[in-house]
């Protein structure tokens, strides 16, 4: 688990068996950002939903392909982050895509190297977007 933000932690694929020590944690809200089967023996969201429910969270599916993120994507993104009970915990593959939607969904909202340095510290390299974030802001 990466923090970028008091509101939003990022992960790769995490086991269905470790959604209730993510509620434990006191995480609100969980966001997939992986189309389902994307990966053999991946968990459907329909299981992470059913789990995240029963442990008291809500999930919300906003699948996007990898290297394919787009600004409709991104708004979408900051739509669900602005209306999602926090903390939210985001996840996909690696959790570089749920760091990008962020850094995209926050241009405008955040420096463009504020966001870099958030990402940088959480692991992700977001230096190579910076222009794309600086044009959407």
């Amino acid at each position: 688990m990466k923090r970028l933000s008091d509101e939003l932690t990022v992960s790769p694929q995490m086991p269905l068996a470790a959604i209730d020590e993510i509620a434990a944690a006191g995480f609100k809200t969980i966001i997939c950002n992986r189309p389902d089967g994307e990966d053999p023996g991946q968990p459907s969201f329909s299981e992470v939903a059913a789990k995240a429910e029963a442990a008291g969270m809500k999930a919300i599916f906003q699948p996007v392909a990898s290297g394919n993120v787009s600004d409709a994507d991104a708004d979408a993104f900051a739509a669900n982050l602005a209306a999602a009970e926090k903390p939210i915990f985001a996840y996909c593959r690696s959790g570089t895509r749920c760091t990008i939607l962020w850094s995209l969904a926050n241009a405008g909202q955040m420096q463009v190297g504020d966001i870099v340095k958030a990402a940088a510290e959480a692991g992700y390299d977001m230096a190579p977007l910076a222009p794309r974030i600086a044009a959407r802001g």
